[in-house]
């Protein structure tokens, strides 16, 4: 079979310590609640320089200067074991900081609802200006035009007209709402709405940076995040996808947005798979931006257990999937994993619907994978807030699975996870940890020999928006190109075969 590839991946990380304390939805509700509580005071003790977010080992991990398996001989805490020599840019990505994403917001804002302090425009054009990813996005001459006072700004946001935007602690910047009435185009919203689309655009430029794709091939774009863009009349039925490739220069491609909470990103790489298998798009990018209400989601038992408020990372990725070239690695569109509406929520149903189904499918057993990427949120985040260690919970039930499959010894189910198995490393943004932040390591990995195939498991909670209790989980195989690539058919072979089937169709005409 002709199966499609991956032929790049980028990743962008933004680090948001004031977006963490005035934006994150755990902040903002306690904020409503008691502006003077005991966390909010704590809080600003607990951040994070923009320094020691670049030199944590998980984010070196995620931009590509570090693999996963030099994490796992990092000790624990990791935050206390910054990185020497570290670099903000990776081989897949780049760490941003607050600065220039706030001005890269008005960079993308097609509205004038961004005002930015006079001063501080000018400072963060030149640094903007000087970017090799961001000086080369549409629209930096934004960053000549509209600059309000500081005393504008402060009135707007005062008056509940916009949202705040803060640097080091000072308002430099606001938002303002979209509509008079209309609550899916508030300052809140559009808020929320211009970080995602600002950090996908990041991460799409990113990826036409470090890859050979150019904007003009690209033909389809996905969107995968978890905002919503749209009005009152049609509040989610927005185009992320559109208004992200137009700034980036995309000017051939259509797109749309896929969304399925968590597991959204693992759906948009199986349509992806799926449009560049059947010819109909041949450069499709899947993308996602990330969430500022998730900044700072679990602080308050980080603040409470005395440790750095982790969460303060935008997550954003961008990959390319194209048709088969015989090189990069495939997508095995006969071996899907999915979780049927019937499947049932058991830790074992789940894990038999995701990645025993699609393994028995295509006739591979447990350990014919070489790595598995599930959930791979970090479990310095998640572990003080009682959550424990996600991706290891996962990967134990994946040796489970094997023992009541009888291919694995139940004494070797803690070798299985130490070889199948990595350390989660991405920011806790939702969609950002399902499966993909390890797809730029695969590529590497398999394109050298290192392993053959991994599953990338992108799994989510639908009960989320109190439409249905039912789960959600869907799966997809990566693996080495075998470097035949099937032309397909031509017109004369195709004529050929018609005129055959009608001769033999004839013959029968006269035999009853």
């Amino acid at each position: 079979m002709n199966f499609p590839v991956i032929k790049g991946a980028a990743y962008g990380l933004i680090q948001a310590t004031n977006m963490l304390v005035h934006h994150g939805t755990t902040q903002t509700m306690e904020r409503s609640k008691d502006a003077k509580s005991e966390h909010l005071k704590k809080l600003p003790g607990h951040l994070r320089s923009f320094e020691q977010a670049v030199g944590y080992p998980p984010n070196q991990v995620y931009i590509g200067n570090m693999t996963p398996d030099e994490l796992r001989n990092v000790a624990r805490p990791w935050y206390e074991q910054p990185v020497s020599g570290t670099s903000r840019d990776g081989k897949y990505g780049e760490i941003m900081p607050e600065d220039e994403f706030i001005g890269l917001m008005k960079m993308v804002d097609t509205f004038e609802l961004v005002i930015l302090e006079e001063q501080f425009q000018v400072v963060v054009k030149e640094k903007i200006v000087t970017h090799p990813v961001l000086g080369a996005i549409k629209d930096i001459d934004k960053l000549d035009k509209n600059p309000g006072t500081a005393e504008e700004i402060r009135e707007l946001v005062d008056n509940h007209i916009a949202q705040p935007m803060y640097f080091e602690g000072k308002l430099v910047g606001c938002v303002k709402k979209a509509h008079e009435f209309d609550e899916a185009l508030s300052n809140h919203v559009m808020y929320e709405n211009l970080v995602c689309k600002a950090s996908a655009v990041f991460a799409l430029q990113l990826l036409l940076n470090k890859t050979k794709l150019k904007a003009e091939e690209v033909e389809y774009i996905i969107e995968c995040s978890e905002e919503a863009c749209g009005d009152m009349n049609q509040r989610g039925g927005g185009n992320f996808a559109k208004s992200i490739g137009e700034m980036c220069g995309c000017v051939n491609a259509t797109g749309s947005d896929t969304r399925s909470f968590c597991a959204a990103p693992a759906h948009a790489l199986v349509e992806a798979a799926a449009l560049a298998q059947s010819g109909i798009y041949k450069n499709i990018v899947v993308l996602g931006g990330g969430c500022s209400a998730k900044l700072g989601m679990n602080s308050k038992n980080h603040v409470e257990k005395g440790i750095p408020a982790l969460e303060d990372m935008l997550g954003a990725f961008a990959i390319h999937i194209a048709e088969n070239d015989g090189f990069s690695p495939v997508i095995r569109t006969d071996g899907v994993g999915r979780h049927r509406i019937g499947s049932g929520s058991s830790p074992q149903a789940v894990m038999t619907a995701i990645v025993a189904d699609p393994l028995d499918r295509i006739g591979y057993k447990i350990l014919d994978v070489d790595r598995y990427a599930a959930e791979l949120q970090n479990p310095e985040i998640t572990e003080p807030t009682g959550a424990g260690d996600v991706p290891l919970a996962n990967y134990k039930m994946i040796s489970a699975l094997g023992v009541k499959r009888g291919e694995l010894e139940r004494k070797d189910i803690q070798k299985a996870v130490d070889n199948f198995g990595m350390p989660g490393f991405a920011p806790t943004q939702g969609h950002i940890p399902s499966g993909v932040p390890f797809i730029g390591h695969a590529l590497d990995m398999i394109l050298s020999g290192k392993i053959s195939r991994t599953m990338i498991i992108g799994k989510g909670s639908l009960f989320l928006g109190r439409m249905t209790n039912l789960f959600d989980g869907i799966s997809l195989i990566i693996e080495k190109n075998s470097g035949t690539v099937d032309a397909g058919l031509n017109k004369k072979e195709v004529r050929a075969m018609i005129a055959e089937a009608m001769r033999d169709f004839a013959k029968t005409f006269g035999k009853e």
